[in-house]
């Protein structure tokens, strides 16, 4: 009976087709609007993921997110060195300062300044250098998206290609000199600007002069102290906000969720893929079901029982769904290949597969119970009919 099922559902090949092409759409706007909106959600937290060496992050207590700096006195660095269970504390600058290209224009800059002694909170990865050629002279290291995006300089012909920055140019930050001796690769940010790290008492030497500069504490718990507790040690001693890394992206991304129009944008979007889908999938399952009615009547003329007939049409709308979803997913995460290099934010962990596997599985269900109603008040007598 399996075998005459699908002959049923391959033999009308244009609601074959039709019911795959539903579940297709679903699949893939549901799949690539999640991914993109991972991406972006991703992209708000990218700096705390980046600085991985730090097991917490100490902040005034009105920070809402990792943009929103809200500078310290620096004696606050030697009261949170002074909790028991710090291990280390290093200071940490964040802020946005103007970069001056050698063609005259001016970009906002991500400007990290790193502990000078130990340079934690380095870039992870660096493509070009050294993370230690930070201590050179008016030393900066940039990301290689910037480096060949927004700070590269004027194309050597009229129209051609920008020419790439590269180690041992100079840009000004500020009105500062700084030269560039490492390329590294790190996570674009929110609002995809250029990322430069460089050393505390340089970033600090580059910011607008200010009464408090420093931007976080980023801390190293002892061996045997969970990151937890350490935080609820420095809140009590030092009366600062104190969050995991985990936690201060969570934090990040609840900002995000709670005051922007993100989510509701995404999510629409995915509603609207799954009830198209749906009603793609549904109407085109049905229509196919009414077209078959005489084929179902008279396999219920020969004896096959609701049971049986139920196990068919679950069957066809199995074999259709997995296909669409395959297609779908297929789809999707070849359009995020192909978009990796550009500004676009995709990022396909497994649950989003999970989720688009339930909602596609949700969508067949519903476009079979359409069709089962039907087929279960059929009489066989309609065989006979016409």
């Amino acid at each position: 009976m399996n075998f005459v099922a699908l002959k049923m559902l391959i033999g009308d090949r244009a609601k074959y087709i039709g019911i795959i092409v539903g579940i297709t759409f679903a699949s893939l706007l549901i799949t690539q609007q999640l991914a993109i909106f991972t991406g972006i959600m991703t992209r708000t937290f990218g700096a705390i993921t980046d600085l991985g060496q730090p097991d917490v992050w100490v902040m005034d207590p009105k920070v809402q997110f990792i943009d929103d700096v809200k500078p310290l006195q620096d004696t606050e660095l030697y009261r949170v060195r002074g909790v028991e269970g710090v291990d280390w504390a290093v200071p940490l600058y964040k802020g946005l300062l103007k970069a001056r290209l050698s063609n005259g224009n001016f970009q906002t800059c991500n400007v990290f300044g790193l502990d000078d002694a130990t340079l934690i909170g380095g870039p992870p990865e660096m493509v070009e250098g050294r993370v230690e050629d930070l201590r050179r002279a008016d030393s900066v290291i940039v990301d290689e998206y910037a480096a060949v995006g927004k700070l590269a300089g004027p194309p050597r012909e009229p129209g051609g290609k920008p020419e790439p920055l590269r180690v041992g140019a100079t840009i000004e930050l500020n009105d500062h000199r700084a030269i560039v001796v490492g390329i590294c690769r790190v996570q674009r940010t929110f609002q995809s600007q250029p990322v430069v790290y460089t050393t505390y008492s340089r970033a600090t030497t580059f910011a607008p002069r200010e009464r408090k500069l420093l931007s976080f504490v980023l801390v190293g718990a002892k061996a045997g102290v969970e990151p937890e507790e350490l935080c609820a040690r420095i809140q009590a001693a030092t009366g600062l906000a104190a969050q995991t890394r985990e936690g201060f992206k969570w934090t990040t991304a609840m900002y995000f969720l709670k005051y922007t129009g993100i989510p509701i944008n995404f999510g629409i979007a995915v509603l609207l893929g799954f009830l198209v889908g749906t009603a793609i999938a549904g109407q085109t399952f049905y229509n196919f079901t009414l077209d078959n009615l005489k084929q179902f009547g008279a396999l219920k003329a020969m004896g096959a029982g609701n049971a049986t007939l139920l196990r068919m049409i679950l069957l066809q709308a199995l074999l259709v769904g997995m296909i669409g979803y395959g297609l779908g997913v297929g789809v999707a995460a070849t359009f995020g290949i192909l978009s990796r290099n550009s500004e676009l934010a995709f990022r396909l962990p497994w649950q989003i597969l999970a989720v688009t596997a339930t909602a596609v599985t949700v969508i067949c269900m519903l476009s079979a119970l359409i069709s089962i109603r039907k087929v279960i008040t059929l009489e066989p007598a309609i065989v006979f009919k016409g």
